[in-house]
């Protein structure tokens, strides 16, 4: 049995991923961490007083990054599905998990569908000069642009190094309305606000025609499939992989 310890166990995605843990067959639900509920405070302190094989780690941006590097420095494999790590903070976690042999997965979204919508856009990439990316989520996301619009970004940009081909001097009469400029220039633009989920939007576009690619979220159940994908990859594989897509079939 796999032993699992859930950091952000009573948040809403935490509580989805108790459950799904909790049906697995090969997996046994050691540990709850949280600073609310029923729960350890701490990694440190969970780590104390059980046995964990993996956490899975549903918290926010600014207290991941320390999360994973305990776990990574103790031994114990990692599930990341919170998101807003820096790309430096991504190459340290790389180098940790590797250099001490602890596995350690971080991906933008468990949706096998938005997954999907990530690799066709990096395959439309090749015959579009032009893209933008619309990424929609509910108004208590703490981060902005989303994982998943960053992880497209940079799947999108192996293939060009612009997509802006032809557009004129822009000058921004409100700052901030054309988005933020990511990799190779695609603009992400960020919709926070209640009646959402998880959405994204790529729009490309050439002369004469878009072309877009669209995927929605609609309940927290569909990332849980994913989730313990990931959680038997590290425990098996003991790697460090950066996107889902990297162990989908």
């Amino acid at each position: 049995m796999i032993k699992i310890a859930v950091c952000g166990a009573y948040g809403k995605m935490g509580q989805e991923v108790c459950s799904a843990v909790n049906m697995a067959e090969d997996m046994e639900l050691a540990a709850k961490i949280d600073i609310q509920g029923e729960a350890y405070r701490t990694i440190a302190e969970a780590n104390n007083a059980c046995k964990i094989d993996v956490l899975i780690d549903f918290t926010q941006p600014k207290s991941i990054y320390e999360n994973a590097l305990y776990c990574l420095n103790n031994g114990i494999k990692i599930v990341i599905g919170t998101t807003g790590l820096k790309d430096e903070e991504i190459k340290t976690l790389k180098h940790l998990s590797e250099n001490n042999n602890t596995g350690c997965l971080i991906a933008p979204n468990f949706s096998t569908g938005a997954v999907l919508m990530m690799k066709f856009s990096q395959m439309a990439a090749k015959y579009f000069d032009n893209a933008e990316i619309i990424e929609l989520h509910h108004n208590q996301k703490k981060d902005a642009p989303s994982g998943t619009a960053i992880k497209t970004a940079q799947m999108m940009a192996e293939a060009k190094d612009s997509f802006k081909k032809g557009n004129c001097p822009e000058t921004e009469t409100i700052k901030g309305s054309r988005g933020g400029t990511s990799y190779s220039d695609i603009q992400i633009h960020s919709v926070r606000m209640p009646g959402f989920m998880a959405s994204q939007e790529v729009i490309f576009g050439s002369s004469g025609q878009t072309f877009k690619i669209r995927h929605d979220s609609t309940d927290r159940k569909c990332y849980m499939d994913g989730v313990l994908l990931g959680v038997r990859h590290v425990y098996d594989k003991n790697d460090f992989i950066y996107g889902l897509d990297k162990i989908l079939d």
